[in-house]
């Protein structure tokens, strides 16, 4: 809104600073920040009244979870607030890749709610059918992964190798369908201890808000030998909203947690760093700079087929974050060495746009 002010009315001086997007950029990040601060004891207090038990907590999980009981989820509807209402005020308005990556945070945040809603009601923590969960969010990537290609080429970009990209042709609207499905559930994998999805997520939208911004460059595309793509700049707002309102959450999500972000955040944080990945073309950087996301996610298949096989286990519990604490480690130790983790990470995925 306020750039298209600032486009009819020519500002100029310090007002023009809202024509630019670094500007814009930062004041996206503060504005969910402040806004999810303000907006979040209310929520909470709210939820807190209206899901009365709070989350199930699953009886097989480890022994110190039970201490979590009666701690309200859907904390991701405060996420969603705060960062739509951001984008809304800052975006340019006429920027289609916003447009289809805020499509998927919210569609996916819808599915995530009606999932956490059956949990809710139905004091269980199966929620909705995973078939049908599925086949929710692959329409809604479908959908979305329409939008953006229409916008971009379908070639797949190699990091670490300048101009060199695998022509997937009409394969690449499934592809892309399936990272921002794929990322999507690998957040939600990861969403199983205080903090512990939320700050890496934010640390993957602060990393991709410095790639959307230069391959929105032509200069500093150029420069790099990574892919142009007009327009993506504008996904730098998108990601500071992301880090602003996943901050201004884990001001409550922090241990021990005064509410859960639930599927309903989960879902739609995961799946839109899949959009801005898919949208941006480094769909084969978010694996590396989400590595963390895609470790929990194998861990989860790795068990599941060898135990299907064998009978036997290779971790003493899946998601792998659950094995460390059956060693022993302490929830904090988890998440902390964890966030470490997810920023090496970063920094690596990040290191591809120069050495190339």
């Amino acid at each position: 809104m306020f750039y298209f002010i600032a486009q009819l009315l020519e500002f100029e001086g310090i007002l023009n600073l809202v024509r630019y997007q670094t500007f814009r950029s930062g004041a996206a990040m503060m504005t969910a920040l402040v806004i999810g601060l303000i907006i979040g004891p209310r929520f909470i207090a709210m939820l807190r009244v209206r899901q009365g038990k709070g989350q199930p907590i699953r009886e097989d999980g480890p022994q110190t979870h039970q201490a979590k009981v009666g701690t309200p989820t859907m904390g991701g509807l405060m996420i969603l607030t705060s960062l739509v209402i951001s984008m809304l005020l800052w975006m340019d308005l006429s920027s289609p890749f916003v447009w289809a990556c805020l499509a998927v945070c919210l569609g996916f945040g819808v599915i995530g709610f009606l999932d956490d809603y059956d949990k809710v009601s139905k004091a269980s923590h199966k929620g909705v059918s995973g078939k049908v969960r599925l086949l929710a969010e692959f329409i809604v990537a479908g959908i979305a992964s329409w939008l953006i290609v229409g916008e971009i080429n379908t070639n797949l970009y190699v990091p670490f190798l300048s101009d060199r990209s695998i022509p997937l042709g009409p394969f690449y609207y499934l592809f892309a369908a399936t990272v921002i499905v794929g990322m999507g559930n690998a957040v939600n994998l990861t969403d199983g201890l205080d903090g512990l999805a939320t700050m890496p997520v934010v640390i993957a939208a602060g990393a991709f808000m410095i790639i959307c911004y230069l391959v929105g460059r032509v200069d500093y595309s150029e420069y790099l030998g990574i892919p142009h793509v007009p327009l993506a700049g504008e996904l730098a707002l998108f990601c500071a909203a992301i880090m602003g309102s996943g901050l201004a959450f884990l001001w409550f999500n922090a241990p021990p947690a005064a509410v859960f972000m639930g599927d309903t955040g989960s879902l739609a944080l995961g799946g839109a760093l899949g959009a801005v990945a898919v949208a941006s073309h480094h769909e084969v950087v978010l694996l590396i700079i989400g590595g963390l996301f895609v470790m929990e996610t194998a861990s989860v298949i790795i068990q599941v087929f060898w135990f299907k096989r064998t009978g036997r286990r290779v971790f003493r519990m899946a998601p792998i974050h659950h094995h460390f604490e059956q060693l022993g480690w302490k929830e904090s130790t988890v998440v902390i060495r964890f966030w470490i983790i997810a920023i090496v990470l970063a920094v690596i995925g990040l290191a591809t746009l120069k050495v190339r």
